[in-house]
C-alpha cells in the first residue's frame, strides 16, 4: 500500500461539489470503488464526484488533445462510474489550475472526454466556460413520476439529457433514483434528467438527477440543456434568429447564466469556488 500523503482539495460550482485530486503525472490508481469511498458523504470527503487532475500528455485517454489543452480532467461520477464531462466540473477545475498558479487568469483550454472545452477565468473569480454544441437527437422520451408523465427534449451536451418542462419543481419527487423513462433504449448508458418550470422572460429552474449522482445542487451541462430545449420552445433558437439567446438558470445551489450563439456555440458562466484542502489518509485508498 501506498504511505505517502495524498494531498485533496473540496470545491464546488453553485454548491455541486466535488474531490479534487491533483495527480500531475497520473500516478494514483483510482478504481471505482476507491472513487466511490471519497466521494462518500458519511465516510469519506463527500462529493458530487471527483476531479482527476492530470497533464493531457501522460493520460492515455487525453495525450491526442495535448497540444490543445496542457490539463486532462479526469472526471468521475461519485460512485466511480466514469463521465464524458462536467460542465461544473470545468470550472471548479479552472478554479484550481489558477489557484495552485498553473495557469493565468483570462482564456485556457481543458481535455475532457467530451473533447477540448474553453474557459476564460475573469477577475471576479466567476469562469465561463465553452460547453460546444448541443446535438438533439429526434427521439421521442417520456419521463414518468408518481403517476404524471410529461414528454422531454433530448438533448446532448457531450453526455445525454432529458429536459422536461413541469408545473411544480416538486412534481419531481424524490430524484434520489432515476426516475422512470421510456423508451430505455434512447439512452443505453444512462441519463440525466432535468424537470424545468419557468420564472419569468429568459428565466428557468430547475432540478436534476443526474446519472451516477442522484440528485445534485446543481448540473453545468444540464443548465446548457435546460436553455436550448427552453430556447426552442419558445421559439428562440439563435440559429433561425441570428441572434444570441441567454438564459438564467436557477439551481437548488445558486444561479448560472447560459448564452447560446447563432453558430451553435454555447457559454455557461457561473462561480468556482474553493473550499478546503488537505491530505487523504492512505489506507482510505486501500481496496
Amino acid at each position: 500500500m501506498n504511505t505517502a500523503p495524498i494531498a485533496f482539495l473540496k470545491g464546488h460550482g453553485t454548491e455541486n461539489d466535488f474531490v479534487i485530486v491533483p495527480d500531475p503525472d497520473n500516478a494514483l490508481d483510482l478504481p471505482a470503488a476507491t472513487v466511490a469511498r471519497l466521494c462518500d458523504r458519511r465516510a469519506g470527503i463527500g462529493g458530487d464526484g471527483l476531479l482527476h487532475v492530470v497533464r493531457s500528455a501522460v493520460h492515455p485517454e487525453a495525450e491526442g488533445m495535448a497540444d490543445e489543452a496542457a490539463w486532462f480532467m479526469d472526471y468521475r461520477n461519485s460512485d466511480g462510474s466514469i463521465a464524458e464531462m462536467c460542465g461544473n466540473g470545468v470550472r471548479v477545475f479552472a478554479g484550481y489550475l489558477h489557484r495552485a498558479g498553473l495557469v493565468e487568469q483570462g482564456d485556457l483550454a481543458i481535455a475532457t472526454r467530451g473533447g477540448v472545452k474553453k474557459a476564460h477565468i475573469a477577475k471576479s473569480g466567476d469562469v465561463t466556460v465553452s460547453m460546444g454544441r448541443a446535438q438533439l437527437p429526434e427521439s421521442a422520451v417520456t419521463v414518468t413520476v408518481d403517476g404524471r408523465s410529461w414528454p422531454a427534449r433530448n438533448v446532448n451536451m457531450g453526455n445525454p439529457h432529458a429536459v422536461a418542462f413541469v408545473d411544480d419543481l416538486d412534481h419531481a419527487g424524490e430524484l434520489r433514483s432515476v426516475p422512470p423513462f421510456s423508451p430505455a433504449e434512447v439512452y443505453p448508458d444512462g441519463v440525466n434528467i432535468e424537470f424545468v418550470v419557468d420564472r419569468g422572460p429568459g428565466h428557468v429552474a430547475m432540478r436534476v438527477h443526474e446519472r451516477g449522482s442522484g440528485e445534485t445542487r446543481s448540473c453545468g451541462t444540464g443548465a446548457c440543456a435546460v436553455a436550448v430545449a427552453a430556447a426552442r420552445r419558445d421559439g428562440a433558437d439563435p440559429a433561425v434568429t441570428g441572434a444570441p439567446a441567454t438564459y438564467t438558470v436557477d439551481v437548488p445551489g445558486g444561479t448560472l447564466v447560459i448564452t447560446e450563439y447563432p453558430d451553435g456555440e454555447i457559454d455557461m458562466t457561473g462561480p468556482a469556488v474553493i473550499v478546503a484542502e488537505g491530505v487523504i489518509d492512505p489506507s482510505l485508498l486501500a481496496d
